[in-house]
């Protein structure tokens, strides 16, 4: 079976069917979704050929008409799919036309009306006043037209109220549809100015950090190479100073990057909130109370782990995370009320263990079968030193160098 997320290759089409870039198969493409997912309303066109049943049979001239007219619809309708929003419309109204054309002779033709009263809607930034509107207008002349050739009252009535509670349907549709597309578009506007942000920061601090002791070391060197021979000995000592310069700088780096890898715990619970909401899951929690930054970091680090289980794994429908300092321990309990029954080391359950145990706590978890789960982890508030130690990586070679200087 194909990856509906793999890209479809549209060079097979004429040109004419190429889909345009602000088309409908283009935004189920840019959404994620099958581009012709929207196809499925043909099913509806089963009406076509159960109209005759409530009159007039089955005749020759209704099955000549159908072989003409069905795919001309067909080709109508695909072209409101791909044509771009300025011209889509045009299409819906060809087939309000070709269903007027045949109204006199084709009751089935119908169904046409019904199809194109509805994709007029279909790819356009209009709002629902605009739309009832249009839809007024097409109605009356379709009132007036199966009026005047003497179509059943009931007919002259179901139709219209068929086009308007179908459209108002896909209006709704279409701009629930319009809403999420913006609301991940502006998340993702948010996730890249902030990371823009980040390597901003990083680039200043780093800048600070080493311009001006590189720049010192720099004269250092420079300066006892030219006293290597009329000043051994003062050579030596800005030699030394070069190197202290050179150790401190190297610590102030390593505490510069363990300080970038460190997560924030309101970061954490900001992004908690706007993955779970995004998952259909409610998310209750309260502002984190102050703790050590070695605590915060290896509790977000957690917190981020426990909340991806629960978007991806738990099918919950609300979540709660609460974060407490209770005497000389920190508290974070995360709990769900999905379907429950996690395993003991199951779900990335090891890794949050494995950080627990550096910060020197315990992890507890509580999860019945189809009664949630609940998280909890505790942590002992004392000296940081050791589980930095543990928790904190090291840059590569970095102890390795300070050991042979």
């Amino acid at each position: 079976m194909r990856d509906r997320n793999r890209p479809v290759n549209h060079r097979h089409l004429p040109a004419w069917l190429k889909p345009a870039p602000d088309s409908v198969v283009a935004d189920n493409l840019k959404l994620g979704k099958w581009p012709w997912i929207d196809a499925v309303h043909l099913l509806w066109t089963v009406w076509v050929f159960l109209t005759p049943m409530f009159g007039g049979g089955f005749t020759l001239r209704w099955v000549l008409i159908t072989l003409w007219s069905y795919p001309l619809f067909i080709l109508l309708f695909v072209m409101t799919l791909v044509a771009s929003r300025r011209s889509a419309p045009i299409f819906a109204l060809a087939m309000v036309v070709l269903a007027m054309a045949l109204l006199r002779s084709y009751p089935s033709g119908m169904n046409y009306f019904v199809f194109g009263c509805v994709m007029l809607r279909s790819n356009r930034c209009i709002g629902v006043r605009r739309y009832l509107l249009e839809l007024a207008l097409l109605n009356a002349g379709f009132v007036s037209l199966a009026w005047w050739i003497g179509y059943p009252w009931q007919v002259v009535a179901w139709i219209p109220a068929l086009t308007v509670v179908i459209g108002l349907i896909v209006n709704v549709e279409r701009a629930s549809s319009e809403k999420d597309a913006a609301l991940r578009l502006s998340h993702e506007e948010v996730r890249r100015l902030a990371a823009t942000a980040e390597r901003e920061r990083i680039g200043r601090d780093l800048h600070d950090l080493l311009g001006h002791t590189l720049s010192l070391i720099t004269l250092k060197m420079e300066l006892s190479r030219k006293l290597f021979e009329r000043d051994p000995a003062r050579a030596q000592r800005e030699l030394a100073e070069a190197e202290q310069i050179a150790r401190d700088a190297l610590a102030q780096v390593r505490s510069a990057v363990t300080g970038f890898r460190a997560a924030d715990m309101a970061a954490e619970l900001a992004s908690a909130h706007l993955l779970l909401e995004s998952s259909r899951v409610h998310l209750r929690h309260s502002p984190p109370p102050p703790m050590p930054a070695w605590i915060e970091c290896g509790l977000a680090m957690v917190l981020r782990e426990a909340v991806t289980n629960i978007a991806r794994h738990a099918q919950a429908s609300e979540a709660m995370i609460a974060v407490r300092v209770e005497a000389d321990t920190v508290v974070l309990e995360v709990a769900d009320d999905g379907r429950g029954g996690v395993s003991a080391n199951g779900n990335g359950l090891a890794g949050m263990r494995e950080r627990v145990a550096a910060l020197g706590g315990t992890l507890r978890i509580d999860s019945p079968r189809g009664a949630g789960t609940r998280l909890t982890v505790t942590v002992p508030l004392g000296d940081g030193n050791a589980a930095v130690a543990a928790a904190a990586p090291d840059g590569p070679g970095l102890p390795a160098m300070e050991a042979r200087a």
